[in-house]
């Protein structure tokens, strides 16, 4: 079985002390299941898997056991070329993610390409009660939505979103910060305005105060609207 073929390759390529150190980045996944294989390795191996007609099987098979596992399978969903296949994919995938790690590196191009279509699915995954859908959904709509097709409406998705939970709060201050510097203009009245909760306001101004992409003078006016 190629599932049995995976993980014996992920444990051949396993470095114990990686292991250890990513582990106390990724709190919500036991270290227990977490072999140590690297991202460039993840990534090398995807791409040789993509090239399997058996690698389908590898993909229905959910939940993984190990982190590393949902990271390969992250990065191979990543490489699918065919829109409808692969938004199929990371759609029967994300009920599975249970950290930010492999959330934020699952990033498919073929949406650069599809931008309309991924639309419609943001708005959906935004209202889920999944963290860690929720959090990709303001994931993609940062990366593909935020420059020449940036529109208004699409902070307001972002506004409208209410969680208590930390890695999704997290993600919609990392949106604005990102929307700061690259639409300042436009997105400045949501700060202003006091539009997110007290923790995502700070947060946003925080990291946006650590950005090279905000000017001194910028830098200088959203330290003065900290809550």
């Amino acid at each position: 079985m190629i599932s049995e073929e995976i993980r014996t390759r992920l444990h051949s390529m396993a470095d114990e002390q990686y292991r250890d150190f990513n582990s106390k980045l990724i709190p919500t996944v036991d270290p227990a299941d977490i072999m140590g294989v690297r991202t460039p390795e993840l990534r090398k191996y995807a791409k040789e898997l993509i090239k399997r007609e058996d690698t389908e099987l590898f993909l229905d098979e959910l939940p993984h056991r190990y982190y590393d596992e949902n990271q390969l399978h992250a990065f191979i969903v990543s490489e699918i070329k065919e829109y409808a296949i692969c938004i199929r994919r990371v759609c029967e995938f994300l009920p599975y993610v249970d950290n930010w790690a492999t959330c934020d590196q699952m990033s498919p191009r073929v949406f650069q390409k599809h931008k309309r279509e991924l639309l419609g699915n943001i708005r959906k995954w935004v209202d889920s009660d999944h963290t860690y859908t929720v959090r990709f959904g303001i994931g993609m709509l940062m990366r593909h939505f935020l420059d020449e097709d940036f529109s208004t409406e699409y902070p307001e998705i972002v506004i409208g979103i209410r969680s208590g939970e930390y890695y999704v709060n997290m993600m919609r201050a990392w949106y604005f910060a990102t929307a700061l510097a690259k639409q300042y203009d436009s997105v400045l009245p949501v700060i202003e305005n006091r539009q997110l909760d007290p923790w995502t306001h700070n947060r946003t101004i925080q990291k946006s105060v650590e950005s090279r992409r905000i000017t001194s003078e910028q830098k200088t006016h959203l330290k003065s609207l900290r809550l």
